[in-house]
């Protein structure tokens, strides 16, 4: 049943935004311009310096671009969860759990936001410009990697997201904490791990595996040593490292939905 609802639901949603195509349109170009306006603080970085924690322009760009495009896919489909706090705090969440259906599915097409395609496609030409500029021995396996990057670091940016917020269940107001996690988790994973300070480094990129979204795969596609020591092939880990955080974030929030209580509402 769940394989006819959830798409209808989804086409539903987006037929309802395609109706004011005007309105659309501009806020695809808002969200494109959101997403250029990050690029411009590298590009303005970049006139004041020559290399970044030992990478140059474009080698950051290709960072910035996995990391934007993977941001953009999980925001579309897990920026939902941002609501979570209303849905416990109006006992919305209460309705959801009498559906045979499961809670986070529910949230996160309850309402997607198709303008929000706009930062992955202002990312998808970064990406493009930045394969195109930097200096990539192709093979196969590369252009392979190319296009599993930006669905792995989705799905690791998206089981963050559902991690993050499952706290909310426990601290109804701590939308802020999740926030921090998710998108400053995006503008971390925009830069090369080396440049940040160890504890940051080892909390951002590890714990949460946001150095897995851009900067590993992106050390794999042009050849370079990583900085930090790891060998090579850990470059080509992001969709193991995708499936895993994806199990531990169905698993987190499984026991916050056991765990909760409801607002007796």
């Amino acid at each position: 049943m769940a394989d006819v609802i959830y798409p209808r639901l989804i086409g539903a949603r987006l037929r309802s935004q395609m109706s004011y195509r005007a309105s659309f349109a501009m806020d695809f170009v808002t969200q494109v311009i959101a997403q250029w306006y990050e690029l411009l603080v590298i590009l303005v970085l970049f006139g004041q310096v020559h290399a970044l924690g030992g990478f140059r322009r474009d080698e950051v760009l290709l960072m910035y671009a996995f990391s934007g495009a993977a941001f953009g896919v999980a925001d579309l489909f897990a920026g939902q969860l941002d609501n979570l706090p209303t849905y416990i705090r109006t006992g919305s969440f209460d309705v959801l759990l009498m559906r045979p259906l499961g809670t986070l599915p529910q949230i996160m097409v309850s309402d997607i936001r198709l303008r929000r395609v706009g930062r992955i496609v202002g990312a998808v030409a970064v990406m493009v410009y930045a394969l195109t500029h930097a200096a990539i021995d192709w093979t196969p396996a590369k252009v392979a990697l190319v296009v599993m990057t930006p669905v792995a670091g989705a799905v690791i940016f998206s089981s963050v997201w559902v991690v993050a917020c499952s706290i909310c269940f426990w601290i109804v107001d701590g939308r802020e904490f999740a926030n921090a996690v998710t998108y400053g988790g995006n503008a971390f994973a925009s830069y090369p791990v080396n440049v940040y300070t160890r504890p940051l480094r080892w909390l951002m990129a590890f714990v949460v595996p946001g150095a897995f979204v851009a900067y590993y795969p992106s050390l794999a596609l042009l050849g370079k040593q990583d900085p930090l020591g790891l060998p090579g092939w850990v470059g080509w880990t992001s969709p193991l490292v995708a499936a895993l955080a994806a199990v531990v974030a169905g698993l987190v929030w499984r026991f916050a939905v056991r765990h909760y209580r409801g607002t007796g509402s």
